[in-house]
């Protein structure tokens, strides 16, 4: 099966099971499913969580509890601006400056950007912890988002940055039905995972796949390039 075969079998398979939850349907997104916030609490009983003060997180609605509990535990949480498209292109949603009542509206979607500061490339700090959304995922760690290739992107803009490096985990949550042995190998921009956290168990890919080494511009159009201005910064002369 290819990657786009795999994604319609999770997709479907989770709407048929009655394991999608909100929004509906699954398809064309990272599905949102049953007990995402107990993945989010078996995930907050690793080491890997425990470490960081430092999350940058997707911002789908099967890590939206992970993003809450990171704020509830004093993390500073990074989401970034939907399509890198602006100069200062993440939000930072700092724990010390939200009052207690916002700590669970502050990381959504629709209200990230009352609550959040917008920040630029160069007010990044370390990156502790990387939560990526997926469709689906191997125990060995490789993982296949919804095709858009924004989640490999912004980690590959984050190594530019100096916010990642080999040392910086990378974890995604999933229900079961999302852990698949049929997936394709993965492409050499696409981001292995270091964990994988369902709501039954944790596992440890010790994945034999590579990190990117960076931004592949071979898969980028001059148009991508132009609408995302830190990509214009990081761009080889």
């Amino acid at each position: 099966m290819d990657k786009a075969d795999v994604r319609e079998a999770v997709w479907d398979d989770l709407e048929e099971s009655g394991v999608a939850r909100f929004p509906f349907p699954p398809h064309g997104r990272i599905p949102n499913f049953a007990d995402a916030a107990t993945a989010a609490d078996r995930l907050a009983e690793t080491d890997e969580w425990t470490a960081a003060t430092t999350v940058k997180a997707n911002p789908d609605s099967p890590q939206l509890p992970v993003r809450r509990r990171a704020l509830r535990e004093g993390k500073t949480v990074y989401m970034a601006v939907p399509r890198l498209r602006d100069e200062k292109c993440f939000y930072e949603l700092d724990p010390a400056r939200l009052d207690d009542d916002a700590l669970d509206s502050a990381p959504t979607v629709s209200h990230v950007e009352a609550y959040a500061e917008q920040v630029g490339p160069e007010a990044l700090p370390a990156i502790d912890l990387v939560v990526s959304g997926s469709v689906a995922v191997t125990e060995t760690g490789a993982r296949i988002g919804k095709g858009e290739g924004f989640s490999d992107l912004e980690f590959a803009v984050l190594q530019g940055l100096g916010a990642v490096d080999d040392t910086t985990s990378i974890v995604t949550t999933v229900h079961e039905k999302q852990l698949r042995n049929d997936a394709p190998e993965p492409d050499t921009h696409d981001v292995p995972m270091d964990l994988v956290v369902t709501p039954e168990r944790t596992i440890r890919t010790e994945t034999p796949y590579s990190r990117p080494s960076g931004i592949d511009w071979s898969v980028l159009s001059d148009e991508q390039i132009d609408e995302m201005p830190v990509l214009q910064r990081l761009r080889p002369e």
